[in-house]
């Protein structure tokens, strides 16, 4: 089985969703919290569950989570979780840099 990992980016990213969520409402922070753990695990049986963004970076997939998309890429050994970004944003954009 492939070993899942969280980017430093995803990491800020969720500490940004985290730090929205507890400003407007813990129940629906709590929510995103359940979802994205949910998709975490579906993630770890099933690497290509995810759309392709091919497009936008080479082997680049990405789940939807409560208007936010989870952006990761699959390797032989691993899932790396490389961004998490809300879906009203430039995706093109987040990723030129």
């Amino acid at each position: 089985m492939r070993t899942l990992r969280i980017t430093v980016s995803a990491s800020k990213d969720l500490d940004e969703i985290s730090d929205y969520f507890l400003a407007q409402s813990v129940e629906s922070g709590a929510k995103f919290v359940k979802a994205f753990g949910k998709k975490y695990r579906n993630l770890a049986q099933f690497p290509n569950i995810g759309k392709s963004y091919e497009d936008i970076k080479p082997n680049l997939r990405g789940l939807s989570v409560m208007g936010y998309i989870v952006f990761y890429q699959v390797s032989e050994e691993s899932i790396d979780i490389i961004r998490v970004v809300s879906g009203y944003r430039n995706i093109g954009e987040v990723f030129e840099n």
